[in-house]
């Protein structure tokens, strides 16, 4: 069982979360008039892996979603995030996602693995993973020696994580069709239509170093506070350092809360979560370049050891027409002994 909690940084107080479904929830499959059959066969693997409390609305009929009793008003915002999830679940918990963490974690687990190679099970070292998504990358640090935290702030992240680390029995236990929305740069329907089973190992006999959980809430709200300075032997940062409003609070974060001599292991581009954004509140964001990046690193106590470039893809269907590719920038920087 993995620990699954909320912080509240004033009161220190713990709150476990759970993955919850009424017996009015449903998914309803979308409308694919030339695919019907295809639908159908999907329509009734969902049916038979959809736990009894979900099942009390229940399709009969390919056309049965067309009722309006069925029909969920989801706004587009949610609907959204939930295909992100979807596509998640792909990368962290799928074979097909095998080849995308070969690119981006394993240059990771590699690097932990050579700078720390006495790792003891009585004090393993501390690793933090903030932006832990789904939990894979935390839970494959776990598995390496390392007491891992993984932190995420979405919560639905959270929830499926939850669901996947404290809920599966057997790999292979669940199937989704993660393509299913997407129209564009299909080879074919098949490809459109393919069932994804996950997980691809049972977390729970995986193999987990003592220790290992996932903290919910915003990165700098929980790790800002006194009580988690120089805590860490390492922070890892995959796909994350971008998601800040301000990248600079982030830097000086992971500075504080690095004890002396700790190692901050990043890999990811510098996408700008909130650059370009318009609305009825302005939201700050900070865009610095990966020089300034680096620069501001080495003002916090950072001394940069390794660094490279790495050609990688994010949550990419890998049988799409057409594929983002991103060249990440991955680097191992050492916290300074304070003199």
């Amino acid at each position: 069982m993995v620990e699954v909690f909320t912080p509240i940084p004033q009161q220190r107080k713990t709150r476990t979360v759970y993955m919850q479904s009424s017996d009015d929830d449903f998914i309803n499959p979308p409308n694919n008039p030339d695919s019907e059959e295809t639908l159908k066969r999907t329509r009734d693997e969902d049916n038979e892996q959809t736990p009894k409390r979900m099942k009390k609305k229940r399709v009969t009929s390919p056309h049965d979603w067309l009722d309006p009793s069925l029909q969920l008003h989801v706004p587009l915002v949610d609907v959204d995030k939930v295909r992100c999830i979807i596509r998640n679940i792909v990368r962290d918990w799928a074979p097909e996602g095998q080849k995308e963490r070969d690119q981006c974690y394993k240059p990771i687990l590699d690097e932990l693995d050579r700078l720390f190679p006495n790792r003891s099970k009585e004090r393993p070292p501390c690793c933090l993973v903030p932006g832990a998504g789904l939990g894979r990358l935390a839970l494959e640090i776990s598995c390496l020696g390392f007491a891992s935290q993984g932190n995420e702030f979405s919560y639905y992240m959270m929830i499926c994580s939850s669901f996947i680390l404290n809920h599966t029995e057997v790999a292979g236990e669940w199937t989704i069709y993660p393509w299913i929305h997407s129209n564009c740069n299909s080879l074919s329907d098949d490809d459109q239509l393919r069932p994804v089973s996950f997980p691809d190992i049972h977390p729970a006999s995986a193999g987990i170093t003592e220790g290992f959980s996932m903290c919910g809430g915003d990165f700098v709200e929980v790790y800002s506070d006194e009580s988690q300075e120089a805590s860490w032997d390492v922070v890892v940062t995959c796909f994350f350092l971008d998601t800040a409003h301000n990248i600079v609070e982030y830097i000086e974060i992971i500075s504080k809360i690095l004890k002396d001599g700790g190692v901050w292991i990043n890999l990811g581009p510098l996408l700008y979560h909130f650059a370009d954004t318009y609305g009825p509140e302005d939201e700050m964001s900070i865009e610095l370049s990966l020089e300034d990046v680096k620069k501001i690193a080495s003002n916090y106590g950072f001394e940069l050891e390794k660094e490279k470039m790495i050609e990688t893809t994010y949550t990419a269907n890998p049988r799409a027409m057409m594929q983002n590719h991103y060249f990440a920038a991955f680097w191992t920087m050492k916290k300074k002994q304070r003199t």
